[in-house]
C-alpha cells in the first residue's frame, strides 16, 4: 500500500508540474511554442490527472472497502459441519487452493497449500500478484478469527480489510451462513502443512488505476445474512448448487455465459447444451467430461469438480439449468 500511495503522490506532482508547462507554454510569445508545447504538456497532464484521480479512486476501493468489521463468531465445529464443508471445498476450493504440481499450477489435490499466482497464469499479472493462499492451519489462516474468516467469504477481504482481487467475482459471498461456516469447520480440521512460496494480493499501482477506472465489472456487495433455499431437485436449489459449486463464477450470475472483459475471456452459455440432454445424459457428461456428441470439455472447463456432486445435486443443477433464467 505504501508503494502505491508513493506512486500516486508522484503523479499528483507530475499533474502540478505539466499543468504549469502548459500554462507557461500557452503564455509563450512564440506561436509555434504555443502550439506544439501547449497540446503536448496540455495531453501530459490530462493524462497524468486521469491515471491520479484512478489511481487513488482504486487505492481507496482496495484497502478501505465498505465493509463491516469481522463478527465474533465461533464456529462449533461439530462433525456434521466438518462433512458439509470437505465437500463444499471438494467442489470449489480446491481448484485454485490445491497443491501446486511442479510447474507451479494447482493440482486440485490436498493439501490445500495453495501458491497458485493466478493473476500470472490469467495474463493479469501486469497488475501484481495474486497467490492463492495456503487454507491450512500451516498458512495465514491460523491467525484468522472465525469471524475473519467468514468475513473473507463473505466480503472478500483479509484480515486487514484489503479487497481481495479475483476472489471477489466468485460467488462465495452467496453462499448461505451455514455452509460458510461448514467451510470454516472443514478448514480447521486440516493438518497443518507449509508454503514455500508468499500468498496472497499485491496490486500495483497500474492495477490499482485498472480498479478505479471501472475497466472490471462491479462485484457484488455481500449481504449481512443469507439462508440457502430448501435442499431438493429443483431450480432454486440448483442454482444454489451452482453458487457453492462456482459454475457461476465462470458462466456468470444466471449462467448465461460472460462476454470477454479484463476479467477475463469470453464464457459460453451452456443453457442451449444442456436443454438438448436428458437428466442422466447430463450426469454423465459431469462425471465423463464428454459431451453426447463424443466431443471433450475444453481444458478450461472444470468438470472434475463438478463430478463430485451428489446425484441430487446433479439432479437440481440440471434443473435450473432448463428452466429460464
Amino acid at each position: 500500500m505504501i508503494g502505491n500511495i508513493f506512486i500516486l503522490i508522484v503523479v499528483i506532482a507530475l499533474v502540478l508540474l505539466f499543468g504549469w508547462l502548459t500554462y507557461r507554454a500557452v503564455r509563450a510569445k512564440k506561436l509555434w511554442i504555443k502550439i506544439v508545447g501547449g497540446l503536448l504538456a496540455g495531453l501530459l497532464t490530462l493524462v497524468l490527472a486521469a491515471m491520479a484521480l484512478f489511481g487513488g479512486k482504486g487505492i481507496a476501493t482496495v484497502y478501505s472497502p465498505d465493509v463491516p468489521a469481522a463478527s465474533a463468531l465461533t464456529v462449533a465445529g461439530s462433525p456434521e459441519q466438518v462433512a458439509r464443508g470437505e465437500y463444499l471445498v471438494s467442489l470449489s476450493c480446491i481448484g485454485c487452493h490445491g497443491a501446486v504440481n511442479a510447474n507451479g499450477e494447482p493440482s486440485g489435490e490436498q493439501p490445500l497449500t495453495g501458491g497458485w499466482n493466478i493473476a500470472a497464469a490469467e495474463g493479469f499479472g501486469f497488475m501484481g500478484s495474486m497467490i492463492t493462499e495456503n487454507l491450512t492451519p500451516g498458512g495465514k489462516l491460523a491467525d484468522y478469527s472465525d469471524g475473519e474468516l467468514f468475513r473473507v467469504l463473505r466480503h472478500s477481504v483479509n484480515q486487514d480489510g484489503v479487497k481481495l482481487g479475483f476472489m471477489d467475482f466468485l460467488p462465495y459471498k452467496e453462499l448461505s451462513d451455514a455452509d460458510t461456516e461448514a467451510i470454516i469447520a472443514y478448514l480447521r480440521s486440516l493438518e497443518p502443512a507449509e508454503t514455500a512460496v508468499a500468498t496472497g494480493d499485491k496490486f500495483n499501482f497500474l492495477g490499482a488505476v485498472m480498479m478505479g477506472s471501472g475497466m472490471f465489472p462491479p462485484s457484488v456487495p455481500g449481504a449481512e445474512t443469507v439462508t440457502a433455499p430448501p435442499e431438493g431437485e429443483t431450480a432454486e436449489y440448483g442454482k444454489y448448487v451452482a453458487t457453492f459449486g462456482e459454475c457461476r463464477g465462470c458462466h456468470g450470475p444466471e449462467m448465461t455465459g460472460t462476454e470477454a472483459s479484463a476479467a477475463g475471456p469470453a464464457i459460453p452459455n451452456p443453457r442451449p447444451l444442456v436443454s438438448t440432454v436428458s437428466q442422466a445424459e447430463f450426469a454423465e457428461m459431469m462425471r465423463s467430461g464428454i459431451k453426447p456428441d463424443g466431443t471433450a470439455f475444453p481444458e478450461t472447463m472444470p468438470w472434475q469438480n463438478a463430478a463430485k456432486m451428489t446425484d441430487s445435486d446433479l439432479a437440481a443443477l440440471y434443473a435450473y439449468l432448463t428452466t429460464a433464467p
